[in-house]
């Protein structure tokens, strides 16, 4: 079993900060459950270009407002709380935060902890 507070990662390696975000990683590779978690607060007033080509992920907001549009249609999709998306096709797309979100993400393959987006939005392929 494994247990974790969030207050024990702040300020270690499982707290990564992006610039526009800080992920702070809950699960990951090293934890051998097939999936990573992480509490990820997404800064007021950013614009984050992702696009998630090698993992599929799952995002739940429990805080904040902001939007999400797909850059292949141009879709604007509304971000309140009680709101999940999932990137099942692996969907680029433009996440504006208009306060700070704070959301849940759960990715698949998991992630070894270090990862932030590169110039396409992606992070590496996991090994």
């Amino acid at each position: 079993m494994i247990v974790r507070q969030l207050q024990d990662l702040l300020g270690t390696d499982r707290e990564v900060d992006g610039g526009n975000w800080v992920s702070r990683r809950l699960l990951l590779a090293t934890d051998a459950m097939g999936f990573s978690l992480h509490d990820t607060l997404i800064r007021a007033g950013t614009e984050t270009h992702i696009w998630y080509k090698h993992h599929l992920e799952a995002v739940y907001c429990i805080e904040g407002e902001g939007e999400l549009e797909r850059c292949d249609t141009g879709e604007v999709i509304p971000i309140s709380p009680g709101v999940m998306y999932a990137l099942s096709g692996h969907e680029e797309h433009l996440l504006r935060a208009r306060t700070q979100l704070r959301m849940v993400c759960v990715f698949q393959p998991a992630i070894t902890g270090r990862e932030v987006h590169g110039p396409d939005g992606a992070y590496p392929p996991s090994s």
